[in-house]
Order: C-alpha cells, then structure tokens, then sequence
C-alpha cells in the first residue's frame, strides 16, 4: 500500500451462530472476498467472530477450543492483498482469552487478549475467559490503529482510554454487545468520551442477530475524532460499513439513521424470534389466540418476522370465554392472514372435574380450577407441537411473569416466551405502533379491559394495581433494585408497593421454569436477575 493514501476500512456486521464454526467460517471468508472486491484495506469482523457469542460452557469442550483455532488458520488462507481482524477464543499456556487476531498476508501476525472481563447481568466472562494485560496497536500506512474488545472501552482507565491518551489516529472497538432500548446512544456517548483529545476517530463494530434469550443489534457505527458519527451500520441486520480513514476526516452523508424507539423494539423482538425459529431448526410455529392483547402481539410479531404461512394459531374457549373474544381471535387471524384452529376445552375441563370431583368436593371452586384450563389450552398446543414440529409460542408479558399471573404449565408453556420481558404498558404501546404501520389488531381487543376469562366477569385488575402503576414498581423493584419505601415515594402507596413486591418474590420458582425470552430490557428475567428460589429475605 502506498504510504499516502488514505485506508479505506470495512466493518463487517455479521450474524454468526454459536458453535456453528464451519458456518460461520464461511460467512466470514465470504464476507473477506467481497471486502476486498469493494477495495477495503482493512476487513474487521465481530468479537468472538468464529465461534458466535456467548459460546458460554461450550468452552470448557477442549475439541471446541481446537476446532475454533483451525477455523482462524482457515480464514488465514484467505487474507491475501487485505488486511483482517477477526475476534476468537485464543488458547495460550493452558488459558483461554477473549482476543482479535490481526492477520496480515495470510498469517496471523498478532493476537489481541482482552483486558476487560465483563461479570455481571447476561456476562460471565471471568468463568472462561483470563484478562489480557497489555494493549494493541499498529501501523498502516502512514495511521497508527489501536484494537480493543467491547468492555475494553467501558472500563475506567482501561485499554481504550489508555490508546486514546496515546492519540492514534483510529480506535477499532469489536464487540458483541447486547440490545436494550435505545442501547446505541449508550455506546455513542461512551465513545465520545474516548475522542476528547480530537485526534482519535472511533470503528465500534457489533454483531447483529439473535442468540437464545439476546439480541443483537448491530448499528455499528463510525465517529470521527470530534464526536460526529460519520457511518452507522443497519439496526437489526447484516451490513458492511465503508469508510476511509482520512486527516481531516472527509464529510460524508448519513444514510442509515436510528429506528424510533417503538419501531426499535418491535424490530428487535422480531428479529429474536426470527432467529431463535432459525438457528434451532424450526420452521413453523403455534400460538393460542385468546382474543386477548397478549396474544394478538405475539401474533403480529410472528407474521412479521416469520411470514403468515409459517404461523399458526388455536382459539380454546371454555365456558367463560365470551362470543367477543372468539370474534376478535378470528378478526385478528384474518387481518394477519394466518390459520387459526377452534378446539373447545369445555368437554376436557368437565372430565377434569370429574374425575376429581371426590378430592374437591365440599370445596369453593378457585385457582384450581381456573389453572386447569390454561393447562388445557398448554397441552393441546404441546401435542400441535409435537405432532407437526411446531414451535410453540408463549404469550405472558412481563408485568404477569413478575406477578405469576402468568400459568405455570399453562399459557407459559412453549419454547420461546416472545413478550417475556415487555411490561403489559408496552404491550399496548407496541400494539399501537404496529397498527399504525398497518392496521391487523382489532381496536376492541386494544380497547377490552384485560381479562383471563377464567372464571365469570374476571379482570386482571381485579387483584391487581393498575398496569401503569404496576409496572413503575416492577421497573423500581426489578430492574433497578430499589426498596420498597425508595418506591413508594414516586406516589405509590407503600401498602400496594408491598403487595406487588411479595408477589414477585414469591413466583421466583414459576420464572426458573419458564420458556426462555427476549431481552429488551436492561434487566430482564433469566441471566440478568439470579435470585435463589428459597429465600426467606424481604424488603
């Protein structure tokens, strides 16, 4: 390369599978080629790029480890006339780290080993992986680089304050950062912090993709060395970003911009459903249709993201249900296109009765019988599923999952719990925005108090706080761990704040049950919040 021409860099945002190292190899190579197609200099790919993130115990199989280590000399082969950084598992006396390998005429010509371990909500890196020691960099042309890995650039003091005290000219930062709403200013106000000396630009790269219960949202983004992005990547999708290295950086025109923040979400949701079918091997999936919001969300998120031929649907009304819901379920089927199947619980639900009616007897019907019919409904969806192959869909929200309002072996059962962590407030409001892009949901099923049907004239709000007030506690209880007295003093009563708290505790063992979800959320149910299942401490 000629010492004075500008570099001319791709930032290659792909979505890479956990542990399928020979795919991933290949999108990898494939993605080299059209980079240098493209006339890149400088090809970068994703934070544990080969093996998919997080690998988690998969790095304890020592064939893993190897397979991964074949799989970077692979890429090798292909690094010919461009220059490529790409994250691994680096194997080195007898540790494992979390590293980038810069490869350079077919040979990897350094390796990387993050610094900065990340341990706490979804992370557990200190498990795997040992902290590097030292920082990178390197010269190309006439730029001096610096590589760091995701947390790299969020600890104090750390390698990437420390490569932007030493003012090189560009920051490469790869990562596999999860989504949460609008996690992208985070990250974009975290990087101008590293440019304050006006000389360092930064390349923050990011997978895009779903991972079980993760999202990942790519929007990788380019900012030059005095706080404006230059290039942002796609939200949600692959993508490969261009941009040339230049002093002073060269003006340039924006041409992928932030989703709104409903359509962000919904976008996220839809592509951790997409790919949790995907990766898994599904291809089709079945949801029981209540005439409900719940389910008429999960609904629309499924057509979106899979296609209307890949969704099906049961309506199971009992006794309780009304004539409203069966004709807001088949509005709702019609509006989205999609197949949906009515099958009564009634005949079921009595022979249940029955055949327990000795042990009952003498006693007022109550919760017993009211979670006997989600069990119904949870089963005939299971047989669906295991007739066909059909991956069910759970459709609890986030504010009945903290309360356990939600039916254990009942509508929680299923393979992915797809509004697990949307409070029943963002239900609506998501409702809302996907009927403004179309209109599927029916506007009775929005407007309809909640209700489980379950027993006569039910409604949630029934033993409840209202939605609005429920969801500001679980936000304030789980999420930011606040007390209840901290709480209460956002207008809340401490009695009903109480309340609310010692449902959540009490349902710990439902939630260690459940379907996995889709975090959208800082904190969501599952890795993020680990609580012991016996415990006998309150606040």
């Amino acid at each position: 390369m000629k010492q004075n021409r500008n570099i001319r860099i791709a930032l290659c945002q792909i979505n890479p599978t956990v542990g399928d190292l020979k795919g991933n190899t290949s999108k990898i190579i494939d993605n080299i080629n059209k980079c240098r197609e493209l006339g890149a200099d400088i090809a970068v790919f994703p934070e544990l790029a080969v093996t998919g993130y997080p690998p988690e115990d998969l790095l304890l199989k020592k064939d893993f480890i190897e397979a991964n280590l074949s799989c970077l000399k692979e890429i090798a082969k292909h690094c010919s006339k461009i220059f490529v950084i790409v994250g691994f598992v680096n194997k080195k006396g007898g540790k494992l780290y979390n590293s980038a390998a810069v490869i350079k005429d077919r040979k990897i010509s350094a390796v990387y080993n993050k610094v900065c371990l990340p341990n706490y909500g979804v992370f557990d890196e200190k498990r795997y992986f040992s902290a590097g020691s030292k920082i990178h960099k390197f010269k190309h042309g006439k730029f001096s680089v610096g590589l760091c890995i995701c947390e790299d650039i969020w600890c104090e003091k750390g390698p990437a304050f420390k490569l932007a005290k030493e003012k090189v000219d560009l920051l490469i930062v790869i990562n596999a950062s999860p989504y949460s709403v609008e996690k992208w200013k985070d990250r974009e106000k975290q990087a101008k912090l590293l440019v304050k000396n006006k000389r360092t630009a930064v390349a923050y790269l990011n997978l895009a993709g779903g991972q079980d219960e993760l999202v990942f949202d790519g929007h990788s983004f380019v900012m030059g060395p005095r706080g404006k992005v230059l290039a942002r990547g796609k939200q949600f999708e692959e993508d490969i970003i261009i941009f040339e290295l230049n002093r002073p950086p060269a003006p340039c025109t924006l041409t992928t911009y932030p989703y709104p923040r409903l359509a962000e979400i919904f976008a996220a949701l839809c592509l951790g459903l997409k790919d949790y079918v995907r990766k898994n091997g599904f291809t089709k999936v079945i949801l029981g249709l209540s005439g409900g919001i719940d389910s008429a969300l999960v609904a629309a998120i499924a057509v979106d993201a899979l296609g209307k031929e890949n969704v099906k649907a049961v309506f199971m009304p009992s006794r309780y249900s009304s004539e409203q819901s069966l004709a807001d379920a088949m509005l709702l089927s019609q509006n989205l296109g999609i197949e949906c199947m009515e099958i009564g619980i009634q005949k079921i639900f009595e022979g249940y009765l029955e055949e327990l009616g000795h042990y009952f007897r003498e006693l007022p019907e109550n919760i017993a019988e009211e979670n006997l019919q989600a069990r119904i409904r949870g089963n005939l969806l299971m047989a669906f599923s295991n007739k066909f192959g059909y991956l069910v869909l759970a459709t609890g929200n986030k504010s009945e999952v903290s309360t356990g309002y939600a039916t254990l072996y009942g509508d929680m059962a299923g393979g992915l719990s797809v509004i697990k962590d949307v409070p029943k407030t963002l239900v609506y409001e998501l409702a809302r925005y996907r009927n403004s892009e179309s209109s599927v949901i029916p506007q009775t099923i929005i407007e309809r108090a909640p209700t489980a049907e379950l027993r006569p004239n039910q409604k949630d709000q029934d033993t409840l706080p209202p939605y609005d007030v429920l969801d500001r506690i679980i936000d304030g209880y789980v999420e930011k761990d606040k007390s209840a007295g901290e709480i209460a003093k956002n207008g809340i009563s401490k009695g009903t704040v109480e309340r609310t708290v010692r449902l959540i505790d009490r349902n710990e063992y439902k939630r260690r049950q459940s379907a996995p979800g889709i975090k959208i959320t800082p904190k969501a149910f599952g890795k993020d919040r680990r609580l012991p299942v016996t415990n006998r401490y309150s606040i």
